[in-house]
């Protein structure tokens, strides 16, 4: 494209098509669906007829933004880097004695100091002052740019959620990975110790609401700590399993609203109603051979499960100003990290292959 000059003695004026790389906005993909190719604008010209592109102006969205894990846990504030707690082991104990002959022994509570490190999730979207300008002088889409930044809040949350489960780190103090130490390995990690709630392998041929009672009963069995799990997450191909299995043995379940709107099956097990929740963030493994998958779940006490915050639970957008190109630039960003209290004995896993 040619270009015009015009020298006005102090500065060069020019001529710049308003969408090259000297105003374009440095916008990702999947805010701006910039691509493909231009064409006529009319789609029929005929006698007393000139028809042009009109569009809705609701976009169709139905792109999931949230998982209820990430709604339902409890939010706290992060005591610093790292952010520390202390959990109780033990109480004193006490004995039988003689009693015209009292005897005893010195004992004291036990306690475990507890830390987590905190993460860091973000996100970032350009504004192009030339876009900008056109959407709101055709004014079609003129809600566009606050359902853009909107979307990108979103994507924090969703990836938040998401790696709530599956987050990739290993230890909650000495970081391996950016991402969060995911809940079903810190509950894999408590039920593999000595004093854990050892997990549940249900054979193919097993019943998955037998597993699930069991499982309950040992955690309701225990002597030294008073656990109430409130409900089961597992991914939705899972519980469609647990459905054909109620279909066929004509087992009825209770129901459970879990979020405003949101209501899910219930199993009746020695410690109450216990919710099974779907969570597509929960990972299921395909080609176990013979055409079968490995689910997991997990039995969850929600009080005990945590997020860690650091100023504000939900993610905080800052405008950085104005690029050499004029695009306006927000980021968005969110500090904190999960942690699973009392991973050893209030939580506990159950898998199957099928």
């Amino acid at each position: 494209m040619g270009l015009g000059f015009l020298n006005q003695g102090r500065a060069l004026v020019q001529f710049v098509d308003p969408s090259s790389a000297a105003i374009a906005p440095l916008m990702a993909s999947v805010a701006r669906g910039q691509g493909g190719t231009m064409s006529a604008a009319a789609d029929y010209m005929g006698p007393g007829a000139i028809e042009i592109n009109r569009y809705q102006t609701e976009i169709v969205d139905m792109v999931r933004r949230r998982f209820p894990f990430g709604q339902r846990i409890n939010q706290t504030p992060a005591t610093g880097q790292p952010s520390r707690y202390f959990e109780q082991l033990a109480i004193p104990t006490a004995g039988f004695s003689d009693p015209r002959a009292l005897t005893t022994t010195a004992t004291q509570p036990q306690r475990q100091e507890r830390a987590l490190t905190l993460k860091a999730i973000t996100a970032q979207i350009n504004y192009g002052l030339f876009d900008v300008e056109v959407n709101q002088q055709q004014g079609q889409f003129a809600y566009l740019e606050a359902k853009d930044l909107t979307d990108t809040v979103d994507g924090v949350l969703k990836l938040h959620d998401s790696t709530l489960w599956t987050g990739a780190d290993t230890d909650l103090m000495v970081s391996t990975s950016t991402q969060y130490y995911g809940v079903s390995g810190q509950i894999f990690a408590g039920a593999a110790t000595t004093a854990g709630n050892t997990g549940l392998v249900i054979p193919a041929s097993g019943s998955l609401v037998d597993g699930v009672k069991l499982q309950v009963a040992v955690m309701a069995s225990r002597q030294d700590y008073e656990v109430r799990p409130s409900a089961l997450y597992t991914n939705p191909q899972f519980l469609n399993l647990f459905d054909k299995e109620a279909k066929t043995f004509q087992l009825y379940f209770n129901q459970v609203e879990i979020l405003p709107g949101v209501v899910v099956e219930a199993i009746p097990t020695q410690m109450g109603i216990l919710p099974l929740i779907g969570d597509p963030s929960i990972t299921v493994f395909g080609n176990q051979g013979s055409g079968n998958s490995l689910y997991t779940a997990f039995i969850v006490s929600e009080d005990l499960v945590e997020y860690a915050y650091l100023t504000d639970p939900l993610p905080r957008v800052f405008q950085l100003g104005l690029l050499g190109n004029l695009a306006a630039q927000y980021v968005c960003v969110k500090f904190g990290a999960v942690v699973v209290k009392g991973s050893t004995y209030a939580h506990t896993w159950l898998s199957s292959t099928r």
